[in-house]
């Protein structure tokens, strides 16, 4: 099973560059950043982990312009978003942004999408809440047609794009209905999430990785119904706390990577937990 990890990087903790050497140089098989782009001080929406927002939300690094910092100083190391919130960005400049990324890394990028839950910061990107999912879904469609090999043009119900030229081009070879880099979704398990990871998705990112035992079976249920590999299924439990028992349980279920949570701290502290971690590579 290949171990990766997540970190909320900020302003305050352990460098992008200090942190990517010392997992590739650990042995440690990829490095996944969330992302916000900002947290609006007058909060309706509640920390779905409950009582107060912890502080690192408010002072997250760019995750792009960090994972940039992390290729450059790696060779082997996986570098993914989790989660790249897609409907707070033009879609046409977040095309660019991945592609770039995963032309310069050598094809080593994972984009994991997601819909978000603050309601707030996302009403700030002009995102009507309640079609967030369709919008998402919408943009997605439209960076595909900009990754494909041959301009493509793009109709949607949100936005379009015109046949054009546009490179680079993600290094991964279209799979079925995805064109693009690794693309993974997280969110919670239900119908709608694994329509669309069926749709136009390598896999799942659950985070915490609860209920597996029940909602996989699920899943591969949705994506043999439209028609996927079964055996091109990814699910990554994301931000895990480990133990032995919890990461054979993901074994049995055929699981092949899993993304353990470091905290976000300095370069001591986030050492000293790796430490910890090495006894799972």
């Amino acid at each position: 099973m290949r171990i990766a990890t997540t970190i909320f990087l900020t302003d305050e903790t352990v460098t992008p560059v200090r942190l990517a050497r010392e997992l590739e140089q650990r042995g440690f098989a990829g490095l996944y950043l969330p992302e916000h782009t900002h947290i609006p001080v007058s909060r309706r929406t509640p920390y779905p982990a409950g009582g107060d927002l912890p502080r690192e939300y408010g002072r997250t690094l760019d995750p792009f312009v960090a994972l940039g910092q992390a290729a450059a100083v790696t060779e082997r190391l996986t570098l993914g978003t989790g989660i790249t919130l897609v409907t707070q960005h033009d879609p046409v400049d977040l095309a660019k942004q991945v592609a770039t990324l995963d032309h310069l890394s050598g094809g080593r990028f994972t984009l994991g999408i997601g819909y978000g839950w603050n309601v707030e910061e996302a009403a700030d990107h002009g995102v009507e809440w309640a079609t967030r999912r369709e919008l998402s879904r919408d943009r997605m469609a439209l960076m595909r047609a900009l990754w494909s090999a041959e301009p493509t043009a793009y109709e949607g119900e949100f936005g379009s794009v015109q046949a054009s030229f546009a490179y680079p081009k993600p290094v991964q070879v279209p799979r079925g209905p995805v064109v693009g880099p690794r693309t993974l979704i997280g969110g919670g398990a239900g119908p709608k999430l694994f329509a669309a990871i069926a749709e136009h998705a390598d896999g799942w990112l659950p985070i915490g990785g609860r209920g597996l035992t029940e909602s996989v079976p699920k899943l591969r249920a949705a994506w043999e119904e439209a028609g996927r590999d079964p055996k091109d299924l990814q699910v990554v439990p994301y931000a895990v706390l480990p133990d032995p028992g919890k990461l054979a349980h993901y074994a049995d279920l055929g699981i092949e990577e899993v993304v353990l949570q470091l905290p976000p701290a300095g370069e001591p502290e986030v050492l000293r937990v790796l430490d910890g971690y090495a006894a799972f590579l």
